[in-house]
């Protein structure tokens, strides 16, 4: 199994720029982030710094958000609000030229909180993200988040996202799995996995409860693991889970 770090949620004592090695120095030869700028279209300085971090550490970036707003304040994506709309359109380029750059193969894109959701402007900047990504051979995922967390996002189930991606109708769209997420929700991850493991774009997991590390919580991440790998699940795990300290990772060698 392939394990990346999400640098948006863990080692982040450090400052953005130094995560990178600090995953490399951990073990690691992947990453992943949301996105890591405060808008759309950063200025190329500040491209040109994130990609040389990811170089100089020797690590390949794995995925990367389209911009989805001011997450730190509760928002989940631009995807199908009408109001940020224009800013997801504008953040496309940038996030597909960055991927492009950095070898990255998966682009996720956040749905958006309701009220004031529009199913269809989802549907058609999906397929406006899909065509660029398509250009650089990536894959666009969507994703289900827990609503204990996520009370307004409207995705929070594996059928509502195979819905949404079926509706986009786009080779390169397909499940971004979040395991916490979707254990938290109730859903037979072991089934799901069994039964939709080719639908699957990219897997993400924590430990549930807490959002913790695997084996912090009750979830069967041996078995996990090996559900995965029987069923041809050949991508990056990113790792997307809270830890502040020393041991981080310590449950890689248990």
């Amino acid at each position: 199994m392939k394990f990346d770090v999400n640098l948006s949620i863990l080692l982040t004592d450090l400052p953005l720029l130094e995560r990178p090695a600090a995953a490399a120095k951990a073990g690691f030869d992947a990453v992943e982030f949301w996105w890591p700028f405060d808008g759309p279209d950063p200025s190329g300085a500040e491209l040109a710094a994130l990609r040389q971090a990811i170089e100089d550490a020797g690590v390949r970036l794995a995925g990367l958000n389209f911009d989805a707003g001011d997450m730190a304040a509760g928002e989940r994506g631009l995807l199908a609000r009408p109001s940020g709309s224009a800013r997801f359109q504008a953040n496309i380029e940038a996030a597909v030229r960055l991927a492009g750059e950095l070898g990255c193969g998966v682009l996720n894109a956040l749905y958006g909180n309701d009220p004031g959701t529009d199913r269809d402007l989802a549907v058609a900047n999906l397929r406006r993200a899909a065509d660029a990504a398509a250009g650089i051979g990536a894959t666009v995922v969507v994703e289900a988040l827990n609503s204990h967390e996520n009370p307004k996002y409207p995705i929070t189930s594996s059928r509502a996202a195979f819905e949404l991606i079926d509706e986009v109708d786009r080779e390169n769209v397909a499940f971004l799995a979040d395991l916490y997420h979707l254990h938290r929700m109730g859903e037979d991850v072991l089934k799901l996995i069994d039964g939709h493991c080719h639908r699957f774009g990219h897997v993400q997991i924590a430990d549930d409860p807490g959002r913790g590390r695997p084996g912090s919580g009750r979830m069967p991440y041996p078995e996990i693991f090996a559900r995965l790998e029987a069923a041809g699940y050949r991508g990056h795990v990113g790792l997307e889970y809270r830890h502040e300290g020393p041991g981080a990772f310590d449950w890689r060698r248990a």
